[in-house]
């Protein structure tokens, strides 16, 4: 199994995309922290469904938009796998609506939990990572940080800046063999996905290349690849999982 032996940190991992990676990493062996903002029950199901493939598993709650908490998760996952090798800033939330009716409270809140999680995140996991000389750092962006969407300049702005996050992160760890790469999805079957209208599901599709949308087991895979081995010398990348909608 490729990453046994390592330890993985997924914020963001009771459900959907998060679920996904979770159970992708600990498929492919790696030991698995799950974390969560409020949904315990969700998270445990995860975790269960890790340990189930013979791994060690737990999960830690924390807002990731609160830093003191994002640094005693970290502590967390360290003293309970000895390590942190693999982490996955996956924790996101919306908050659409057209510039005009944009409130600074849902700018801020997007903004906070979507490209300062993963800050807090990053900054938490930055000396252990470089103190063991080894680390896997996978920023889940969006083809919206890419392309831009109408009514949803907050998410756009948070997953274009983590992009600029990631890049500039790849340049400041590379010397201590830490990777830092990002994952920009497209329309994912998701819960948030499978309640749209059904035109708004028709529209969506007729923007995909490939005529359906992306299962989080697509996202977990582009994951599992720069979290593996195979991609020790690859840095600073922006992979689109989106069946063509960036082409």
């Amino acid at each position: 199994m490729e990453l046994k032996g390592k330890a993985a940190l997924v914020t963001g991992g009771s459900r959907g995309i998060g679920r996904a990676v979770c159970l992708e990493l600990a498929r492919r062996g790696a030991c698995v922290a799950v974390n969560y903002a409020g949904n315990a029950a969700a998270a445990e199901e995860t975790v269960e469904s890790c340990k189930a493939m013979g791994v060690d598993a737990f999960s830690v709650q924390a807002d990731v938009a609160d830093a003191a908490a994002c640094d005693a998760m970290v502590k967390e996952v360290v003293s309970r796998f000895g390590r942190l090798d693999i982490l996955v800033n996956n924790a996101g939330i919306t908050r659409d609506g057209l510039m005009p009716m944009l409130k600074d409270a849902d700018w801020d809140a997007v903004l906070d939990a979507n490209l300062k999680g993963a800050f807090h995140c990053m900054r938490a996991a930055y000396r252990p990572m470089m103190k063991q000389k080894y680390g896997r750092v996978v920023n889940l962006s969006s083809i919206v940080g890419l392309r831009g969407n109408a009514g949803q300049a907050n998410y756009a702005a948070s997953k274009a800046g983590l992009i600029g996050l990631t890049k500039s992160m790849a340049k400041e760890l590379a010397g201590r063999n830490v990777t830092v790469n990002a994952v920009a999805p497209g329309f994912i079957d998701t819960d948030m996905t499978a309640a749209l209208p059904e035109k708004a599901r028709e529209s969506m599709l007729a923007s995909i290349p490939m005529g359906r949308l992306g299962q989080g087991e697509d996202v977990a895979k582009a994951v599992a690849f720069f979290a593996g081995d195979g991609a020790g010398y690859v840095t600073g990348q922006v992979l689109c999982v989106d069946g063509g909608m960036a082409v």
